[in-house]
């Protein structure tokens, strides 16, 4: 039994292991936080969608 409480922190570590934090928003000091890794969904400019990788564009594919 002198054993349980590391047991128990390396499954609970093992447990936390597998989540994963999608999308916070709050406000902390007076200053409106929102992050999200969803990238549907993000606010962040990727382009316009014109590029082409070079090799995509050599077969046609573009």
């Amino acid at each position: 039994m002198k054993n349980y409480p590391l047991i128990s922190v390396i499954l609970f570590t093992l447990f936390l292991g597998g989540c994963q934090l999608t999308h916070v928003e709050g406000e902390v000091d007076g200053v409106n936080i929102r992050a999200t890794t969803d990238e549907n969904k993000s606010s962040s400019n990727h382009g316009n969608g014109s590029f082409c990788p070079p090799g995509q564009a050599k077969k046609g594919n573009c």
